[in-house]
């Protein structure tokens, strides 16, 4: 199979220049959680704050978010967190593929303690940054500094998230040897995912898979509607 050709990915969030943080916001976490109506124990709040800090420490040496005031953190990060962890079961193994900064693998974590949440990060230094992250927080999640493909030949799961990593043809051609390590692929994608998806379908990447549609909402404070999708292998006859 030959790779579909390069070209830029207009959704992809972590592509993009970090943005200038606003001015000052004497607000808390919990008084902006409050505000969009994100309800979670004051123990998960504290983590989250002290996650979104050692994030923001960490934006400061390598580029990990453009997400740098409480209201985007909120709306963006948590809120596409949230809108995942309510697709995931009980108990379930969930790898975070190409995690970056940890969104949303590491939200996951907090706010949904009874998963098995595994981080990956190809590139070294973002994977040597979640390690401290994770460490910091005293999160039981684990990192793997290694590209997805490599690390499905020897680990299992039961799902795998990915928001703004890349085009769906791209995911779909790197996973395309591992899908028997894995159920289902639940990928964020924002208004041109009806375009990627006719082109995963042009490069035949689709043929025995079953894509549909399980949530769509918009970003609280904003207009920008995002979807999520769940890829699995279709069944046999």
């Amino acid at each position: 199979m030959t790779e579909p050709a390069e070209t830029p990915d207009p959704t992809d969030a972590r592509a993009s220049a970090p943005e200038a943080d606003a001015a000052a916001d004497d607000r808390s976490l919990a008084d902006v959680l409050a505000e969009f109506d994100y309800s979670f124990p004051q123990e998960q709040i504290e983590q989250l704050d002290a996650y979104r800090r050692v994030l923001w420490e960490w934006n400061e040496k390598m580029n990990l978010t453009r997400h740098t005031t409480l209201e985007k953190f909120v709306t963006r990060d948590v809120g596409d967190s949230w809108e995942l962890a309510n697709l995931l079961e009980k108990g379930e193994r969930v790898l975070d593929v190409g995690s970056g900064g940890g969104v949303p693998g590491v939200i996951l974590a907090i706010i949904r303690p009874d998963l098995d949440v595994s981080l990956c990060e190809s590139v070294a230094k973002k994977a040597q940054a979640l390690e401290d992250i994770v460490q910091t927080l005293g999160l039981d999640a684990k990192v793997f500094g290694a590209r997805a493909e490599d690390l499905l030949e020897v680990t299992t799961f039961d799902t795998l998230v990915v928001r703004a990593v890349a085009p769906m043809r791209k995911l779909l051609f790197w996973l395309a040897p591992r899908w028997d390590a894995f159920d289902r692929l639940l990928l964020i994608k924002g208004r041109n995912w009806v375009a990627e998806r006719g082109e995963a379908r042009h490069y035949s990447l689709l043929n025995k898979l079953e894509l549909r549609k399980v949530a769509e909402y918009v970003t609280r404070g904003a207009d920008a509607v995002s979807v999520i999708l769940k890829i699995e292998p279709k069944e046999q006859d």
